[in-house]
């Protein structure tokens, strides 16, 4: 009943597969909502990684955002530990073991599972598995000036691992709930998972100030972003800008399940 409702309220929305991304403005490259899709992303090879570029730009509340994937063999690095002088970087894997270290501290992480650095953190990244590894990058500045002791307040850099989240039950699946924080860039950043079953539908359509993104982890759904609908599969990834009508309908055969990001500054 909830998957009819779903495409009745939409009935006039023009399915699609591919949209323009990205706004070119003489103050630089404004990323615009849409689906990013994961079989679309050209592998780029490199030393010890392939790399597959997924977005770069700025948004409503971000100066630079910049999101990729990376792929190691076992045993290799992208590059030596490093850090950002005015940026934070989020690491999620999607497939493989890392073992990620920051500060001089090490975790090894897997699916699901994720790493924060602030700026000024030293961090690393090495696959500490027998077969590939590939994570997903997400760095970002943000427009107003950096509060770097906020973030010290906030609990500063930290690592999460998927397998000690604590599954809360919705009714029509589950959600984990990651973190809900001010970073140094922003006043709020929040992040969970939520799992739906066959033909459940997250929310109606609806609209928040915090920019979004939305990552396929399993399943395949059916995005409705601005009036318009959009399929999405594991892999895929999904960006809202502030203000942007959005829903999402699991139209699988099995449960599906994604990450969510929101952050205002």
């Amino acid at each position: 009943m909830k998957k009819i409702f779903f495409f009745l309220v939409f009935s006039n929305a023009v399915a699609a597969t591919a949209q323009k991304n990205i706004q070119r403005t003489p103050e630089g490259d404004s990323i615009l909502s849409g689906v990013y899709y994961w079989n679309k992303l050209a592998p780029i090879k490199e030393d010890t990684r392939i790399r597959r570029q997924v977005l770069e730009g700025k948004t409503f509340a971000l100066e630079y955002f910049e999101i990729h994937a990376s792929t190691l063999e076992p045993g290799k690095a992208p590059h030596p530990p490093h850090t950002h002088a005015d940026q934070e970087e989020l690491m999620i894997v999607k497939e493989g073991q890392l073992n990620i270290t920051i500060n001089g501290q090490s975790k090894i992480l897997g699916l699901g599972s994720i790493a924060f650095a602030i700026p000024g953190d030293e961090h690393g990244i090495e696959n500490a598995g027998n077969t590939q590894a590939t994570y997903y990058i997400l760095k970002f500045k943000g427009k107003l000036p950096m509060n770097i002791e906020r973030a010290k307040q906030a609990g500063g850099s930290f690592m999460l691992d998927w397998n000690e989240l604590k599954t809360n039950n919705t009714g029509k699946g589950y959600r984990k709930d990651f973190f809900n924080k001010a970073t140094s860039q922003l006043a709020q950043f929040e992040m969970h998972t939520t799992a739906l079953n066959k033909d459940s539908v997250s929310h109606a359509p609806h609209t928040h100030v915090q920019e979004e993104v939305i990552l396929i982890i399993r399943g395949n759904v059916t995005m409705h972003i601005d009036g318009k609908l959009y399929p999405a599969s594991a892999g895929d990834l999904v960006f809202l800008s502030s203000g942007i009508p959005h829903a999402l309908l699991n139209t699988g055969k099995e449960q599906c399940e994604y990450f969510a990001f929101q952050w205002r500054n």
